[in-house]
Order: structure tokens, then sequence, then C-alpha cells
């Protein structure tokens, strides 16, 4: 597989985005639903805290990307949900952390909604890989 980073503009390197990525010749790739921040329990962990909720968030999506073989590297795009969309922009930190951990740099959607499918989730993810 081969990939290029395309013109990440002003905003790419401060977080992590790319406009586009071209991904030529990939071998396999994984599609993966929301995730969010669920407890060994089931249910939604750290209730109030977004930072917590987001770092939880990313550990669900690194585990079922292992499970497939991949890496959080091997994403190339990332859709990030949130119910409370200025909270989440005053800890971007906490995503552009996570995904510098993981030398992931892709396209992204940052979108603000009314509810998620649990009213204590503060943030779902969804991603795309290639390898």
């Amino acid at each position: 597989m081969h990939r290029i980073d395309m013109d990440p503009r002003m905003f790419g390197d401060r977080v992590g985005y790319q406009r586009a990525v071209l991904i030529e010749r990939p071998e396999r790739w994984l599609f993966v639903a929301g995730h969010e921040a669920r407890g060994e329990d089931g249910g939604i962990a750290h209730a109030g805290d977004i930072r917590a909720q987001v770092a939880l968030t990313f550990r669900r999506l690194r585990e079922t990307l292992g499970k497939a073989g991949f890496v959080l590297a091997d994403v190339v795009q990332i859709r990030l949900f949130t119910v409370d969309l200025p909270a989440l922009t005053a800890n971007y930190d906490a995503v552009t952390a996570e995904l510098a951990a993981g030398d992931c740099r892709p396209t992204s959607l940052l979108a603000g909604v009314d509810a998620l499918s649990d009213p204590a989730m503060l943030v779902e993810i969804e991603a795309v890989a290639a390898r």
C-alpha cells in the first residue's frame, strides 16, 4: 500500500488534520462503527468528563483496530461527534495527543449533534483504516 497525505493547509500541523489521504493499492480496509467511552461493565464511563471520555474512546478504538490487525496509524479517516462542541474544542488537545501518540494523521470531521445513543455520552468516534 502507498499512502500520500495531501494538503494539510493551515490546520494540518496543529491538529493532525489532512484534507485528503490518497491510498493506492490497499490490501485491507476496516470500517469501524462509532465507539464511545464504555467501561468494563458496559455502561458509559466518566460522565461529565469529556477528556476522560476521549481517552477511553480512543482506547476502545485501538482495541478494535488491534483485533483486526490494524493500529491507529492505519486510520485514514475519523469522525468525531459530540453533544458539547465547545467543551470538545476546548479540550481538543486530548484528541491531538491520542492521534500523535498513534502516529495517526487522518482526514477528519468534528460535528456537534443534539444527542448520542446514551445520554451520558459526550463523544463518539468512528473510523476507516487501510493497510
